[in-house]
């Protein structure tokens, strides 16, 4: 195991244990450690604590999911076994009660999302460093360059400028996403050196790139309650869901989409949109036929413009080989069949995800096979902990990654002041 022993002699005022990372991760495992009566320094490179929280939720911070554990689970994609245990022992219930108590009162929107009441994420992290300031953690700024090791157990934290002793450790830099928030894979690198495995870090919760002009020439339409589905090259479907999406200049985003992305591991995909999910095809041929009789002396792109956005519609017809001014009562029964197909399944083909650097999460990070799933220590270096995204595990939109940050920050926290 490649682990680097303790050097220096400079030291600081000596801590039970150090976390790297001001996140919510971070934050929330110093709590957690000085509540259970640990010496805690929190160490972060940035200016301020939480930047990534704060941006989180377009501002509003969705902090959680108001359902049960098991639900949380079964929106994780990725290693929702690993995380059975600390989400049993924290549950969304449990952070929800925590931010309240101090000072973060909360409401519950569609789809159980939880925000606070404010609609300012600047609220949730008020809470934290109030807890923080109670619980007597102390906080510097500074960045982590590698955790030493004596004896094959962790004993200190060296910086850019010091060395700080400590019995354990809780790495909770976060992944690659938003590198300008400081996540920018320095938990990856001391984990590597202490003999990790790190899982390769992709964008999760990322929009998708298209072939084709399509969305760029209806970029900005944005469409709201559609049935979508990612289907492989043997037409698997990987995903399904309902909701909303986005064009945009270099293909699809939107909620629905940034779920989906969680299912794209490097094979050729599309997204097959069906754009009436409330009709089944026999319905729908009605409602075109009604339109096409009321219009019936409009060329096609203007008999459409009841049934689909007006920017689609030049699409819709370029696919169909429909020219736009042919006059509706001369569209022929099978091109209107073919219409209602396309309305059912109207397919964009995806090349890839965006870069990491634009994804909302990281998919990838620490092996979790390697960590303790109950205390979230590693099985190869004792006193060192983990917590958040640098994680192998990534879950869908709506507050299930800010639990995986809470459950596991908590798991370590209590763990960590146990020793």
């Amino acid at each position: 195991m490649n682990t680097r022993s303790m050097k220096s002699s400079q030291t600081e005022m000596r801590y039970n244990g150090i976390v790297i990372g001001g996140g919510p991760a971070g934050m929330f495992a110093a709590i957690t450690a000085a509540q259970s009566g640990a010496s805690v320094l929190l160490l972060e490179r940035n200016d301020r604590l939480g930047k990534k929280l704060l941006i989180t939720g377009k501002g509003r911070c969705n902090v959680t999911n108001h359902c049960a554990s098991q639900e949380i689970l079964q929106n994780i994609p990725r290693n929702s076994r690993f995380l059975y245990s600390a989400m049993s022992s924290f549950s969304p219930e449990d952070i929800m009660t925590f931010l309240e108590n101090n000072g973060c009162p909360l409401k519950t929107e569609r789809g159980n999302r939880v925000f606070p009441i404010s609609d300012k994420s600047v609220s949730v992290l008020d809470a934290l460093e109030k807890a923080m300031h109670r619980a007597g953690v102390v906080v510097k700024k500074g960045r982590a360059r590698a955790v030493l090791t004596q004896g094959g157990k962790v004993c200190a934290v060296q910086t850019e400028h010091d060395t700080i002793s400590c019995d354990w450790v809780i790495l909770a830099t976060g992944g690659l996403s938003y590198p300008a928030t400081g996540s920018t894979g320095d938990g990856y690198e001391i984990a590597r050196a202490l003999g990790h495995t790190v899982v390769s870090p992709e964008g999760s919760l990322v929009p998708l790139e298209a072939v084709g002009d399509d969305c760029l020439q209806m970029q900005g339409l944005s469409l709201r309650n559609v049935a979508v589905k990612l289907v492989n090259e043997k037409g698997k479907v990987l995903y399904k869901d309902f909701g909303e999406l986005l064009f945009t200049h270099f293909g699809i985003s939107g909620p629905t989409v940034l779920s989906a992305s969680c299912h794209l591991k490097g094979e050729h995909c599309r997204m097959v949109i069906d754009l009436k999910p409330a009709l089944d095809e026999n319905k729908l041929n009605d409602r075109i036929l009604r339109d096409l009789e009321l219009y019936q002396n409009r060329s096609m792109e203007n008999a459409l413009t009841d049934l689909l956005p007006r920017s689609m519609i030049p699409v819709v017809l370029r696919r169909l080989s429909i020219s736009p001014e042919m006059q509706a009562n001369s569209l022929t029964k099978q091109k209107r069949r073919a219409l209602v197909e396309l309305l059912k399944g109207f397919s964009v083909e995806i090349t890839g995800k965006r870069p990491v650097a634009e994804a909302i999460i990281t998919s990838g990070g620490i092996k979790v096979s390697e960590v303790d799933p109950k205390t979230m220590e590693s099985k190869k270096v004792p006193g060192l902990f983990f917590a958040g995204e640098i994680l192998d595990c990534d879950a869908y939109t709506g507050g299930f990654n800010l639990q995986i940050a809470w459950s596991t920050a908590c798991a370590a926290g209590k763990a960590a002041a146990g020793q």
